[in-house]
């Protein structure tokens, strides 16, 4: 599951960033409203956590969720805010979010919403998405399976097929990866991700993700569909 927190304080960006990521999450953060629209209008998330204060202004959040819904985006909307009051709430609601988080939060009632939100929205369309050699991706378990058999793979497994199958036929580079898969972690080592290639396809078959040379990698093609003989009159 990827999320987007846009949140200009960095202590508390940072102490989100690192609790959601220990639940196995992966969360890429931005400062301010200016940069969360890039980002959000550059990559697909699951779910966007606005601060309503931001740099641009005191209910930044809210004109960001108008901006993001106005270009026809319907990822889920959670706000956070130090303002509780019912004006507040009606007010970001009315103008595109889903939720409202009031702060000082409990960070277990912030798990409860981000994953009651996503449940919602991936019940409105398909969890699944089709992986090569005959694996099915489910979003909402977050599994990969074959016939109907979860395969064993570790969070970080899990993680680096996500992001090739929700992102299916783009090429990612090593740095990219990184980005994505270890978004807590700035040590990491370029080899890691080709470590961790190697292991994904050890378990899924060598066809799971493609090399593209002078880029990185993507996912493998999806085998197209045999058409049935018609039978000769």
């Amino acid at each position: 599951m990827r999320l987007l927190l846009v949140e200009d304080d960095p202590r508390l960006a940072k102490l989100i960033c690192e609790g959601l990521s220990e639940d196995g999450l992966i969360v890429e953060h931005a400062p301010n409203a200016t940069l969360g629209a890039n980002i959000a209008e550059l990559e697909t998330y699951d779910l966007l956590i606005l601060d309503v204060m931001l740099p641009e202004g005191n209910n930044a959040g809210f004109a960001l969720a108008r901006q993001l819904r106005a270009r026809g985006d319907h990822t889920p909307i959670l706000f956070l805010t130090a303002r509780g009051d019912m004006d507040s709430k009606i007010a970001g609601l009315e103008t595109g979010g889903d939720d409202y988080l009031a702060k000082p939060f409990d960070f277990r009632e912030l798990h409860a919403r981000i994953r009651a939100l996503v449940r919602r929205a991936k019940g409105s369309s398909s969890n699944l998405v089709l992986l090569p050699m005959g694996y099915t991706l489910d979003l909402g378990a977050r599994e990969v399976s074959k016939d109907g058999q979860p395969i064993a793979l570790t969070p970080r497994e899990y993680a680096l097929i996500e992001c090739f199958g929700i992102n299916a036929g783009r090429a990612y580079s090593r740095d990219a990866l990184i980005a994505r898969v270890w978004p807590e972690d700035t040590g990491v080592e370029l080899k890691a991700v080709d470590v961790y290639v190697s292991t994904v396809r050890r378990k899924l078959g060598e066809a799971i993700i493609e090399t593209v040379r002078g880029i990185g990698y993507r996912l493998g093609r999806l085998e197209p569909s045999r058409p049935t003989a018609e039978r000769a009159s």
